[in-house]
């Protein structure tokens, strides 16, 4: 096996952080950098193996930022221990890649980077919807394959989605983005499935709908949905933006397909594990009307035998956080995470996460899942005299 290819930044540092994959932008490296961390980071674009990542962190190691591509447990937190870690910080807003448990165990912090890909997820789900529903992918392929021959009344027919369901699964920060921007920019009603009720997200779709009646318009509407069966079977446009758990494996299989309605439109920009693909397949094939877009998928980077040769099916390769401004804001995170840690800082603990991605971001780690297990400080901010 070729070795895999390191670069170092701030070579003179006192604490050694390794990092699996290059990241986006310098703010993250100069953050480091002021906590006098010297920074390795692979520069291959293969996923790195448990053994290369344990060979990695050696014998001495103070900090590392990993990926969501990576499996985080027993061996690799037990191998940070063993150098001396006291921090890790995983590169993305999820961590069911990362044995918290374990972290805990060997007294490890684990941070993650919320806040930053709410909208831009959000956005990508929207995008696949209307990929979707306007076969958009289907008319590229046909005029790159120089297949267009004219306007035709009964071309590439789609789905006209005003005023018709949208199906959110999973109503937290990008669920309800996600949600708002159908309802606000598009007109849909809203139904939604969440094991708590979201009271923002309904109040300020009904004082949308309250707004358009205002101006003579039919006003949407949001409720929550009792069941997923429920939500499944009224829903023309089902978004997933749960998490993954024991619960969620497979929540979307062939027999919730079947509850669906036949051209219905199924998006993913979650998990891929969340969806049974190799039902979804035979649902495709079987159902030609119904279209989907993924961005995930359950055996990722591969794809279930069938799946990239359904043209109701718009696939894209995991991009749903890739904008720019998201992408160096998740770097910024995940390396304010470790830095903060290894300066002694104390835990943030406002959901708010913007002050971080300014010039003058407090002293804290701002997103460390297992804080409280661990009994570390939360940071308070100073309190004006007087």
């Amino acid at each position: 096996m070729k070795a895999k290819e390191w670069a170092k930044h701030n070579p003179g540092g006192e604490k050694r952080v390794i990092v699996t994959k290059e990241l986006p932008g310098n703010v993250w490296l100069d953050i480091l950098a002021r906590a006098d961390c010297r920074v390795e980071i692979c520069t291959s674009t293969e996923i790195l193996t448990e053994d290369e990542i344990k060979s990695s962190i050696g014998e001495r190691c103070d900090g590392c930022i990993g990926q969501l591509t990576e499996p985080w447990g027993e061996e690799l937190f037990g191998a940070l221990k063993a150098a001396g870690a006291k921090a890790y910080s995983n590169y993305a807003v999820g961590y069911n890649n990362v044995d918290v448990e374990s972290a805990t165990g060997h007294g490890i912090p684990v941070g993650n980077t919320p806040g930053v890909l709410t909208e831009t997820t959000a956005e990508m789900a929207v995008a696949l919807t209307f990929a979707a529903a306007r076969r958009v992918v289907e008319g590229d392929s046909l005029m790159r394959g120089g297949h267009y021959r004219g306007w035709l009344p009964g071309l590439l027919l789609g789905e006209l989605l005003r005023g018709k369901t949208v199906g959110v699964i999973g109503a937290g920060r990008i669920g309800a983005a996600f949600a708002r921007m159908m309802a606000e920019g598009h007109k849909m009603n809203v139904l939604y499935y969440d094991l708590y009720p979201s009271r923002a997200l309904e109040e300020q779709i009904a004082a949308y709908g309250e707004f358009l009646k205002s101006i003579g318009e039919e006003p949407v509407s949001c409720r929550r949905a009792e069941t997923v069966e429920e939500l499944l079977g009224a829903a023309d446009v089902v978004s997933l933006h749960t998490v993954l758990d024991d619960t969620t494996h497979h929540l979307i299989n062939k027999e919730r397909l079947a509850v669906m309605k036949q051209n219905a439109i199924l998006v993913n920009t979650c998990r891929g594990q969340v969806i049974d693909e190799a039902a979804l397949v035979a649902h495709c094939r079987e159902h030609p009307n119904f279209r989907a877009g993924l961005d995930v998928f359950e055996d990722e980077p591969a794809m279930k035998p069938g799946l990239n040769e359904l043209d109701n099916v718009v696939i894209v390769p995991h991009i749903g956080s890739a904008t720019t401004w998201t992408r160096e804001g998740m770097a910024t995170l995940a390396a304010s995470n470790v830095a903060g840690i290894l300066s002694g800082y104390p835990a943030w603990q406002d959901s708010d996460i913007s002050p971080f991605l300014g010039g003058n971001a407090p002293k804290a780690a701002p997103s460390i899942v297992n804080a409280k297990e661990l009994g570390l400080q939360v940071y308070k901010s100073e309190e004006p005299e007087g």
